[in-house]
């Protein structure tokens, strides 16, 4: 039998063990610690900086070392509300701006600034206020990358101690008064009216040029037409007067044949009804003579004691 005495020293000694393997494991616990990828941890040992922990397995002195939150060394993206901005011409514009920035120091993150978030945002809102405030309405509207570009200058120096690094600043949105924007739709709309048009009346003008080149071109071309047919047309006859008069020079006709082939040509003379005066060249009179005296030698003759008529000179009259 165990002894009331004996019982209590037992039971104290495993109160002792198991207080002792509580300990042992929270000394463990205290003493390992596992950075996840992309976070940094820093290290305070006796309340003083000791040393950043990397992403991994890290082994502390428990209860001497104590471990401050873990600093995201990511890229992060922080927007900003709309901030009231004053113009150069006193209008008054809401902008809207955007930061990407990196934490590259945990340390100057942690122990520079308590709160590195609000000093961006409020070192940016005063730095849009500076570089804005010497631009008009038009130049801010229009002048987006350069207003970008001497943002992330600023706060890029500005933030360097504090271990941050600003990679870009965007301006979402710049809102002017509502007044402005009337104003500003209105002289939009009065821009796109002139430009229809212009373009209107150049593709008016385009086309009556187009139509003068085409009848330009279409004239040229009949006129050419014209003169070839017309010259085809003096070969073709020049060729058919050699023709005829090769082949009467070759056939050598005489008088009677002549006076036949004038007198076959008088009934075309006569062709038309506007045909009223006639032309008879002397060379038909001739022939008409020969004819006239080649009958009038037959006929005597034919009857040699009959009268004698003579032919009518020509000029006589009758």
């Amino acid at each position: 039998m165990i002894s009331p005495s004996e019982f209590v020293g037992q039971l104290f000694v495993v109160a002792l063990l198991v207080v002792l393997g509580i300990f042992v494991v929270v000394v463990l616990l205290r003493s390992i610690r596992i950075v996840p990828q992309a976070y940094a941890g820093v290290v305070e040992r006796l309340g003083r900086y000791h040393k950043t922990l990397q992403p991994g397995l890290n082994l502390l002195i428990p209860f001497i070392d104590r471990l401050r939150p873990l600093v995201d060394m990511r890229e992060q993206v922080v927007s900003f509300p709309p901030q009231p901005v004053i113009t150069e011409d006193n209008l008054v514009v809401s902008i809207d701006t955007v930061i990407y920035f990196q934490v590259t120091d945990a340390r100057a993150a942690t122990y520079e600034i308590a709160n590195y978030l609000a000093g961006v945002e409020q070192l940016t809102v005063t730095t849009l206020r500076n570089v804005v405030g010497g631009l008009n309405l038009e130049e801010a509207l229009t002048s987006r990358d350069n207003i970008n570009g001497q943002l992330r200058v600023v706060l890029d120096e500005a933030t360097g101690k504090w271990g941050l690094r600003v990679n870009r600043v965007e301006l979402k949105a710049i809102d002017p008064p509502l007044s402005i924007q009337d104003s500003m739709e209105k002289q939009m709309r009065a821009e796109r009216d002139r430009r229809a048009v212009i373009l209107t009346a150049e593709g008016t003008k385009q086309s009556q040029i187009l139509e003068a080149e085409g009848a330009r071109q279409s004239a040229i071309l009949k006129a050419e037409g014209d003169a070839k047919a017309q010259i085809l047309r003096a070969e073709a006859e020049a060729e058919a007067i050699k023709t005829v008069f090769a082949a009467i020079h070759v056939g050598d006709p005489d008088p009677k044949l002549l006076a036949y082939q004038y007198l076959q040509t008088l009934p075309r003379l006569a062709e038309g009804a506007s045909n009223k005066m006639w032309i008879i060249p002397s060379e038909l009179t001739e022939a008409l003579k020969g004819v006239s005296n080649g009958f009038g030698m037959g006929g005597g003759a034919a009857r040699a004691d009959g009268p004698r008529v003579d032919p009518v000179p020509p000029g006589a009259t009758s």
